[in-house]
């Protein structure tokens, strides 16, 4: 049976998308979009600065699978263009199928290219074009999926429905990083580090098991109807021929406190899961015969083996999800504003806290750094749940698409793109101790504070609205 949803000005009949095909549709759609996307940052640390950047040089090897990491943020703003195009032109279930199906395939490819050993250097070349076609697909992801859950929403629960995409990250992060977990299970290698096998084929299980996802996620998305206020802009001819170019003359302000206010987010979560996967794991010291004036001053790690720390931020990434669900209606009650407020603060002294819980030679305990984890993925699903509901709601309908997704990517370039390679650069400048990178989150999160003070609130805008935000 399909029940209506009421929109928050719209009458009852319209949209007939039922309550459960909305959140269906938006959590899975961003689930497969980001397992594909964490297949790629697990691998990227594991596997391919060795099976596709060889330098000879660990640092530069792990910079240089980062920067490809970092290529596909880039390629964020522009899928957000195109997507945001054609998703405020011509409606938002073609544009989120298209977005789909980008991602599948370059991800299923990345799973059949040959390694450096193949084909040299030609390798990684193909890699980066595959990652470009990542970050372009999740460049129009996101926005897509928020503006079917936020649209759909009851009148007073936009923040709630918008936590539902948002679920994607931590559900895609445990998927992928799990598969992984019980392949390396499956042929393991000595102590702890991957196994011949697993370096020639069992790392491309996952890429090409994301094809089974896709096929999901296109059967529930093609299910899909326009939403009412899309239409509602339609019938009042407010649809533009180039949204993007509205968006910057009339909307830029709300585009760069957009963009900042995302920023400690990103930053965050990339800090947590990137660098920290590259940081637990890196040995305390120098492995025998390590040649340091050729290969540089070996730079220490916590130690843990790659099952160990794994499993640990998988603890985290639950309080993830977690925080993320709780965020949403207590968005909705406050205000987005004041609880981003309160979290972002907290993202400040979290950073402060890095060196507290992170020393390196053995001082970091196993239960030490679980509990930073979970504090950290706590603030991370408190601060990312409500953006599923306030990025959108900085814009009117008619170039909604393009403004929420623009203002989250063009971020992921000062964020996603650049922490972990910022990262890895602060982490040896200290000489392990990451005092550092917790100074660099803390600096984002004074951006971040300082963009929300200058916004105002928007929980209880008109979502159906067509003209200029006061």
């Amino acid at each position: 049976m399909t029940t209506a949803v009421q929109t928050p000005s719209g009458p009852a009949s319209q949209p007939v998308n039922s309550r459960s095909r909305v959140i269906t549709a938006s959590l899975v759609g961003t689930t497969i979009e980001f397992y594909d996307f964490y297949a790629y940052a697990t691998a990227a640390v594991l596997v391919f600065p060795a099976l596709f950047f060889p330098t000879g040089n660990p640092t530069t090897a792990l910079l240089a699978s980062f920067a490809t990491f970092g290529a596909a943020m880039v390629a964020r703003p522009i899928g957000a263009i195109v997507f945001g195009h054609f998703g405020d032109r011509f409606g938002r279930k073609a544009t989120l199928v298209a977005s789909l199906l980008t991602m599948g395939i370059a991800t299923f490819l990345i799973g059949l290219l040959p390694t450096f050993q193949t084909i040299g250097w030609f390798a990684a070349f193909l890699l980066l074009i595959m990652r470009l076609a990542q970050g372009f697909a999740l460049g129009g992801e996101w926005s897509g999926a928020a503006l079917v859950a936020t649209e759909n929403a009851p009148a007073g629960k936009r923040a709630l429905y918008g936590t539902f995409p948002q679920l994607g990250a931590p559900i895609g992060f445990i998927i992928a990083n799990g598969l992984f977990l019980i392949i390396n299970f499956s042929m393991p290698g000595e102590n702890g580090a991957p196994s011949e096998a697993f370096l020639a084929w069992g790392w491309r299980i996952p890429f090409l098991f994301s094809a089974v996802m896709v096929i999901v996620g296109l059967w529930v998305r093609l299910k899909l109807v326009e939403s009412a206020s899309f239409e509602k802009a339609q019938k009042q001819g407010a649809i533009k021929r180039f949204p993007l170019g509205e968006t910057f003359r009339r909307y830029w302000k709300q585009l760069i406190l957009g963009t900042f206010i995302m920023l400690a987010t990103y930053v965050l979560f990339y800090l947590l899961t990137s660098f920290m996967l590259s940081y637990g794991t890196k040995a305390q010291a120098a492995p025998e015969g390590y040649d340091a004036a050729a290969s540089g001053p070996w730079v220490p790690g916590l130690g843990f083996t790659y099952v160990e720390f794994v499993l640990m931020q998988i603890v985290g990434v639950v309080f993830f999800g977690i925080f993320t669900i709780v965020a949403g209606p207590l968005a909705d009650r406050l205000g987005r504003r004041k609880v981003l407020i309160a979290v972002t603060i907290g993202i400040i002294v979290f950073g402060a806290l890095f060196p507290v819980f992170l020393l390196p030679q053995g001082a970091a305990t196993g239960p030490l750094v679980i509990f930073f984890l979970i504090l950290g993925f706590a603030l991370m699903g408190s601060t990312f749940g409500p953006m599923g509901a306030l990025l959108p709601e900085l814009f009117p309908t008619h170039v909604r698409y393009t403004g929420s997704a623009v203002a989250y990517n063009v971020s992921s370039i000062l964020g996603a793109a650049l922490a972990p390679m910022v990262a890895v650069v602060l982490w040896a400048a200290g000489g392990g101790n990451p005092w550092l990178v917790g100074l660099y989150l803390s600096g984002a999160g004074v951006l971040t504070l300082v963009a929300l003070i200058l916004s105002r609130e928007t929980k209880d805008v008109d979502y159906d609205a067509v003209e200029i935000l006061p």
